[in-house]
């Protein structure tokens, strides 16, 4: 029984974040048809800032001295963005590279 109210507690709490996130940004600036450029900038540099802490936090622990040499992860690195430059499709491009190196580290080093 409890893992029951625990699960509902956590269904409630997580939508009333996601509600809390779509509102508060029409609370906060009104529905006014000018966004602030400070939000217009963030929206601009925050995807590539986390793109930027995405691949360092996917290749902190790699060694280039050990192991397979980082071989896997340079070519599935590779391969994300040679797909993203070819079909500008993120979720595509981190699928792709996902199988490239799963593949690699299975089958091949």
């Amino acid at each position: 029984m409890a893992d029951y109210r625990h699960a509902m507690i956590i269904m409630i709490v997580m939508g009333l974040m996601t509600l809390a996130t779509r509102i508060l940004p029409v609370l906060i600036f009104g529905r006014s048809e000018k966004v602030p450029d400070f939000i217009l900038y963030l929206g601009k540099v925050v995807p590539f800032t986390a793109m930027g802490l995405l691949i360092v936090y996917c290749l902190r622990d790699v060694s280039v001295f050990s192991g397979s040499h980082a071989i896997p992860e340079i070519l599935a690195l590779a391969v994300v963005a040679v797909s993203y430059l070819w079909k500008k499709n993120s979720i595509l491009s981190v699928v792709v590279g996902t199988i490239v190196y799963m593949f690699l580290v299975q089958k091949v080093f």
